[in-house]
Formats: C-alpha cells, structure tokens, sequence
C-alpha cells in the first residue's frame, strides 16, 4: 500500500514537471541595437534584432518595450511595439542613450508577462569648431500659415569669412534641402524664408544651421519644432465700430485673408477712453472664435478707441504668437455737451427770427416816408 501511494505521488510530480517544463520561464534581450543617423538633422533610427531563441517558440506574443533619451532629458520616453525599428527626432548637439528588452507573453508562457534584461546603445555626432562659432539667438516664425521666417545672429568667434547655411527636413521630404531664400542685410546669411509648408505642419521640422570657414571649423546648431507652434497670424480686418442707442459700443471685424483658418484664431478686444495717453488703461476683453463684441461705453470723454488682435487657438497648437493689433479710434459726445448744442441751436433760433423781424420792420418804416414825398416837392428842389 505504502509503494502504491509513493508511486502515484511520483507519477503526480512527474507530470506536474512536465508541464511546467513546456512553460517559457525566461527569454533573452534583443540583439545588435544600434542607433543610426541617416542624415536627416536628427532624425534617427533605432533598431534592434530579436533574440534566437523566439525563432523556436509558438503560441506566444511578442513584444519590445523601447526606452529613449537624450543627455539632459529628467524622462525616458518609453514605446511598445512588435517592430525592430523606431524612428524620432532628437538634438544632434546632446548625446542619445536608448535600451530595448523582449516581452514574452502567451500560452508558452502560461499567461504570465516574461521580459528580459536590456541591451543598450548610444549615439553622439563628434564635436567640431569651437561653441562660440555656434550661431546666437535662433528664431522663427510662420506668418499667416503661410511663410517661415527663421533669423539668427553669427556666432561670436565667427571669422570675418565665415558662411553660415540652413538645411531643413521633415517627414515626405527624400534627403535634407537648403535654403534657397537667404536674409543677407549685411551680405552675409543671417536669416532664410520658407514657402509651401503645408504638408510640414503637424509633424517634426528638423533644421540644422551650418558653417563654414576657411580659418576654422564652425560648431553647427540643431533645431526641432512644430510649425503650427510658431504662427503669427495677420492683424484682423474690417474692423467697425458702431454706437448703439443705449450707450454701448458694438465692435465687429473679419478674420485676416490668407492661409489662416478662421476656426483656428482667439481673439483679444480692448478699448480705452483716454486717445493719446501713453498709460491709458485699456479694458480688455478675449474671445473665442467669435468676430464681435460690446463694450458698455462711459461716456465721460471726447474720443475712445478699440483695437482687437489675433492668436492661433489651443484646439489648433500648443503655443503662438499674438498678431499685430488693428485700431481705430472715434468720437462719443458728452450728454451734457448734446443738451448745450441743442441750447445754443435754439437761441440762435431765437436771434435769427428777431433779426429778420427787425430787418422787415425798418423796411416798412423806409417804404412809407417815400410815399410821403410829392412830385411837385421833388419839382421844385
């Protein structure tokens, strides 16, 4: 009785090993990650090889769970997928550090996440030219979302001989494109312009501003941003300003021309009573989308204006820039003003309706003494 027991005991742990052996407990990290860089201002490629070990394994998903960062950065950013590559911008300038790991999960895993150490790789353009050759004080903006204006200022230890380039790319373009529209007050590139950008909007626009001298290497500058973040749309137009029987000033405008969605623009209104003054206090009020709006008007000056500008809304970017404002100034009477014109009209009234009384009085006193002379009076004399 007592073997027949032990028996099926080692029979039971025999087939509890058994299926636990078919069950994947571990599973190794992806091999040959590499960080490339295929020239496109900071656009790289990460990739990776599975594991030979996968090649043998059925009923189970995998996965890869990537984690990415440049020096600096507090945060990894972090994706998940079924790839072996993954692309993103970064800054040429820092350093790019990124790991990779396998996730196993399925039936050969008996339902439970496996995941395996990581691999690691990183990525740094060497260094070149001194960093007080870098250009100084990047800046763009896209007028209208229709223009790109980029300007900058030289570097500070720029040769009087040293040329500076812009080269831009974004997702749909085949390689890396120079400016053909460079700003030269000077005679040299301190600026580039950039039409027909459409189709660059939403996704990253990756620059780069480039040296090079004669004397010396010049340190290059990388740049990556959205371009509907950067907008500056035009100053509102056909703005009107009307006063309405009940004191109230009713302000109307239209959307600018051009390649703004009017959809896409807030507006600021503000109007102050004190034309001239350089403090005047402006009342201001926002808007959403809408064209007009009414000012409750004091009335307790001779002049009063209203401006309204424009600005790309949350629901269209992040950020952006405020248009230039529109302005226009009118007259409001006071009411005590009104009641002296109307005082002054009607003694004037009053002046002109004696006057003429008096005029024809002493026109009727003249036509009766000529009746009074005689021809014969008039004979004798």
């Amino acid at each position: 009785m007592d073997i027949q027991w032990i028996c099926a005991v080692i029979i039971i742990l025999a087939w509890f090993c058994t299926g636990s052996s078919g069950h994947q407990t571990s599973v190794e990290p992806p091999r040959n990650l590499q960080i490339i860089d295929p020239g496109l201002l900071g656009h790289l490629y990460i990739e990776w090889q599975p594991p030979p070990s996968l090649l043998t394994l059925d009923q189970c998903t995998v996965k890869y769970k990537l984690k990415y960062r440049s020096t600096g950065d507090a945060d990894w950013k972090v994706v998940f997928t079924k790839k072996l590559k993954y692309g993103d911008g970064f800054d040429l300038s820092k350093r790019t550090e990124a790991k990779v790991q396998t996730l196993l999960e399925g039936r050969c895993t008996n339902e439970s996440e496996v995941k395996s150490g990581w691999t690691h790789a990183t990525f740094q353009v060497p260094s070149q030219g001194d960093l007080e050759s870098q250009i100084r004080d990047f800046h763009c903006v896209y007028y209208n979302w229709e223009h790109l204006t980029c300007t900058w200022q030289l570097g500070r230890l720029a040769p009087p001989g040293a040329r500076y380039e812009f080269y831009y790319w974004y997702e749909g373009l085949d390689h890396a494109v120079q400016c053909d529209d460079y700003l030269q007050p000077h005679g040299r590139n301190t600026g580039c312009n950039l039409q027909n950008l459409r189709q660059a909007e939403y996704i990253d626009f990756n620059v780069c501003v480039n040296g090079s001298s004669a004397s010396t290497r010049l340190r290059p500058s990388y740049f990556t941003f959205h371009l509907q973040n950067l907008v500056k749309p035009s100053p509102p137009e056909k703005l009107s300003v009307s006063i309405s029987a009940y004191e109230e000033v009713d302000v109307e405008w239209s959307p600018p021309a051009g390649g703004t969605p009017p959809q896409c623009l807030d507006y600021e209104v503000q109007l102050t009573e004190h034309d001239g003054d350089a403090d005047a206090a402006w009342a201001s009020v926002s808007t959403q989308a809408e064209t007009a709006f009414t000012f409750s008007q004091s009335n307790r000056s001779h002049v009063s204006c209203v401006r309204v500008r424009g600005k790309t809304n949350m629901f269209c970017a992040d950020q952006g820039f405020w248009s230039e404002w529109t302005r226009e100034c009118f007259y409001v009477s006071r009411k005590d003003e009104k009641q002296l014109f109307i005082l002054i009209a009607v003694v004037l009234s009053f002046l002109a309706v004696v006057i003429i009384f008096i005029l024809a009085a002493q026109g009727k006193k003249r036509t009766k003494g000529e009746k009074k002379i005689s021809p014969t009076s008039l004979y004798l004399a």
